[in-house]
């Protein structure tokens, strides 16, 4: 048996652990989340005034979280029937499915009449993205690249890297005119190879809140058939744009009637505040219901080692909605109550401006559409409103328009006129 002494003589003879060289030491950081430095410094900021502009969610005019009274009563129905918790199959609560197609693609749609659209429930519209790029990824058959509007949601490029696929831009957003740079548009996607994908948002795009026109969207729509173009639709906000379901699907109803086969991308955060249920649908167009099967097949593939099946509680308060006529009603008056306070807001911010005596031309602040605008602001201007005024935003301009109320409206008016003299 060893004395004391001698253990520990053995234990300093004994090599050093290599404790100090980490599995992961050569693991560089990451740059720092735009949106989350936006939201850390109002934070810390202690002036009553202070306002964020940067959270992409929906405020009431209190500036507070919203919840909506039909997902307050679709929550009450499911927990008073007292369903279970087992799991979903791997394409999620069909009675969900059902419906969110039939609200995505119209209820007169002739492939979804003709049973040719497959579609799964997604982990919300990120989910939605991450299985079309794994989709195109694993089966298009041309160019494993995507082509994104300049500028687009931030989250897209990396969605579709993460995917192996490579991210290619075309033109969309004028600095100048501080709108939709169509022309160049145009020109990009006449530019690009034959039959590449091409990711359009469907309405209230993000970030600049500038789309298209429906005569607009038609000339796109041409382009594509002339192109032989695949078109990747990514729709976050039906109903929350024009405070209209049916105005704000035009782009992906209009494309389907013209006989493109699109992928279609859908999120339930915005149109129906279920941001952290994480409710979205991902579907494919289909020539056959026999194609529709074998799509539907291997969509189930790809899912299965993502994240096997999706959560019930959110689909089941989205299903149950849009299953209830009495319910689904309550809801599209809700979504456009949102919709018209932030139409509401960007009216009332212009005429301020306007009152104010602003000699620059602020009638985008009107003519964009949705959560977000893009007000023109340099990352300069940017900084002197989060210094001197209290106004946070990200350094590109962006405002989330939801974030004005009627109580600080008039404060970020003359804040951004102090900065734009």
């Amino acid at each position: 048996m060893l004395s004391a002494r001698s253990a520990a003589q053995r234990v300093l003879r004994a090599p050093a652990l290599a404790r100090n060289v980490g599995v992961w030491s050569k693991v560089p950081a990451g740059p720092p989340d735009a949106i989350l430095g936006v939201t850390e410094a109002f934070k810390a900021d202690t002036d009553k005034r202070k306002i964020n502009l940067g959270v992409g969610a929906y405020r009431d005019a209190e500036g507070k979280p919203y919840v909506l009274p039909s997902v307050r009563a679709a929550d009450e129905k499911i927990i008073a029937a007292k369903y279970d918790k087992e799991y979903l199959p791997i394409t999620g609560f069909a009675d969900f499915t059902k419906h969110a197609a039939v609200l995505a693609y119209g209820k007169d749609s002739k492939p979804l009449n003709e049973g040719r659209i497959a579609i799964t429930q997604s982990i919300s519209g990120t989910g939605a993205l991450r299985i079309a790029a794994a989709f195109i990824q694993r089966f298009y058959p041309d160019a494993k690249a995507i082509y994104l509007p300049t500028p687009s949601w931030g989250n897209h490029g990396a969605i579709i890297k993460d995917a192996g696929l490579e991210v290619k831009t075309y033109a969309y957003y004028d600095k100048k005119t501080v709108g939709l740079d169509f022309e160049g548009l145009k020109r990009d996607l006449r530019a690009a190879p034959a039959k590449s994908v091409v990711l359009l948002h469907a309405c209230a795009h993000n970030p600049t809140g500038v789309d298209p026109t429906q005569e607009q969207w038609k000339e796109i729509s041409d382009i594509f058939k002339e192109k032989e173009l695949f078109p990747l639709i990514d729709m976050a906000y039906q109903g929350f744009a024009s405070g209209s379901v049916d105005a704000d699907a035009f782009a992906p109803r209009y494309f389907v009637e013209q006989g493109h086969n699109i992928m279609l991308c859908q999120s339930f955060a915005k149109n129906m505040g279920l941001y952290g249920e994480r409710v979205g649908a991902f579907s494919i167009v289909c020539d056959s219901p026999e194609e529709k099967a074998r799509v539907d097949s291997q969509i189930k593939i790809l899912v299965r080692p993502l994240y096997s099946n999706p959560p019930v509680h959110g689909a089941r308060i989205a299903g149950t909605i849009l299953a209830d006529e009495k319910l689904y009603a309550q809801w599209l008056t809700e979504v456009k109550g949102m919709a018209d306070r932030i139409i509401g807001m960007r009216a009332e911010l212009f005429d301020i401006l306007k009152e104010l005596g602003s000699k620059k031309d602020w009638s985008h602040i009107k003519s964009q559409i949705g959560m977000f605008a893009f007000t023109g602001l340099t990352p300069e201007q940017v900084a002197k409103l989060a210094e001197e005024h209290h106004v946070y935003l990200t350094k590109d301009g962006r405002i989330s328009v939801a974030g004005i109320t009627p109580g600080n409206v008039r404060h970020l008016a003359e804040s951004i006129h102090a900065v734009t003299k």
